[in-house]
């Protein structure tokens, strides 16, 4: 059966470059509209309009480079922070006043834009380095440090970094919640494996062993050689971690956790009759009781309660005897569904299951609680020495709706 993979993509600063993105068209219609508003004042006109015509065209080109981080590379960078360098630096020479009247540089607020890409790009030491160069500039365009050009500058310098030192902590936080995705998607493919091998390989060998230990001879060495592969799967089962999921970098997407889903059976989760699953389970020492309508659920929960239903069964057959008696009752409720699976035999002793769960027998803990726990639902067992167990499975029809169409 072939594995379905799943692809989760987390990326928290994503919206950051959108917003750098908007934010560059803004602030160079906005730098355009400054100079056209003041060009009389400008001595030298042509220098500030050559400048706004390569910082537009170097704008509206480079939009893809602000797309994400993969784009955004540090000869981009670097380009990105020469030309609002050279804007500001180019303000004195197309405008002697601008000294004197502290008024905007040629790119103005334009180069704050480049400021924040190495913020987001490279963090908070990054910004740090691209805004210092801006305050360089800013003073050396102005001859001194005025009141305005220093509290601009810092204003800049403190943002940037703000900015740098949050998208560092949000990225953090984003592998540490990919890690706990992959850990999860791994705890439950373990469980479903450790489910499916109880049902079939461990019984298998059980049975091997019990039998072999019967026929004596030849067949008692076969039956302990199955009781030690037993042992030794159980334990596997039981402590090992399958890894059904990883976590990778990718720039343009933030983190991506693959994560192997269950074998694709092909069933496209159709509603099934729960009756007809569980009907086959009916004979001389199990009796079945169900309602007149069909009980109806998505398949894959349908399978997953009728395997449950089988596995508190088989234990009915290997704890309680052969002879023991069983009864399963369904009952189809408007939120949820009910089945009880009760019989004759012994009983469990006191702390036998937390024994069991111990020694690695997850019978009850994998094969009947796993699975309801998956679909949202509990299994409640009650047991009384002498007069037989009783388990009742509770699975809520909303909720097996919603994880099937979350697929």
């Amino acid at each position: 059966m072939a594995k379905r993979e799943r692809v989760v993509r987390m990326s928290v600063e994503q919206p950051l470059w959108r917003a750098l993105t908007a934010y560059r068209v803004l602030t160079m219609v906005y730098a355009v509209l400054l100079f056209v508003s003041a060009r009389d004042a400008f001595e030298r006109p042509w220098v500030a309009v050559g400048f706004l015509v390569v910082m537009c065209l170097w704008t509206l080109v480079t939009l893809p480079k602000v797309a994400n981080a993969a784009s955004c590379t540090k000869r981009f960078l670097v380009a990105d922070l020469t030309i609002a360098l050279t804007g500001i630096l180019l303000t004195p020479l197309a405008d002697a006043q601008a000294r004197t009247m502290d008024g905007p540089t040629l790119p103005s607020i334009w180069t704050a834009g480049s400021v924040l890409a190495y913020a987001i790009k490279g963090g908070w030491r990054w910004a740090g380095f691209a805004s210092s160069l801006v305050a360089v500039a800013n003073i050396v365009e102005r001859g001194h440090p005025s009141r305005d050009t220093v509290h601009n500058v810092l204003l800049v310098w403190v943002a940037s970094i703000a900015i740098g030192y949050v998208v560092e902590v949000a990225r953090a936080s984003e592998r540490t919640l990919a890690r706990a995705l992959e850990i999860d998607a791994a705890t439950r493919e373990r469980e479903r494996l450790a489910r499916d091998i109880h049902d079939s390989v461990l019984q298998v060998l059980a049975m091997v062993q019990r039998r072999g230990t019967a026929l004596g001879g030849e067949a008692a060495e076969l039956g302990r050689m199955a009781g030690e592969q037993e042992v030794a799967l159980r334990t596997l089962v039981a402590g090992g971690l399958t890894r059904t999921s990883h976590v990778s970098e990718d720039e343009s997407q933030g983190a991506v956790v693959r994560v192997v889903d269950e074998p694709d059976t092909g069933d496209t989760g159709g509603p099934a009759d729960l009756r007809t699953l569980l009907a086959q389970h009916a004979g001389a020492r199990v009796t079945f009781s169900e309602p007149g309508a069909p009980v109806l659920l998505p398949a894959p929960a349908a399978r997953e309660l009728a395997a449950a239903v089988s596995a508190a069964l088989d234990n009915v057959h290997r704890h309680a005897g052969t002879d023991a008696r069983a009864w399963i009752l369904v009952e189809d409720w408007p939120d949820e569904v009910i089945v009880t699976v009760r019989d004759d035999g012994p009983g469990i002793p006191e702390g036998r299951l937390a024994q069991a769960e111990g020694e690695g027998r997850l019978g009850v803990a994998q094969s009947i609680r796993g699975r309801l726990r998956d679909l949202g639902g509990t299994a409640e067992l009650v047991s009384v020495p002498g007069q037989g167990t009783e388990v009742e499975l509770k699975v809520p029809k909303a909720r097996t709706a919603r994880g099937k169409a979350g697929r």
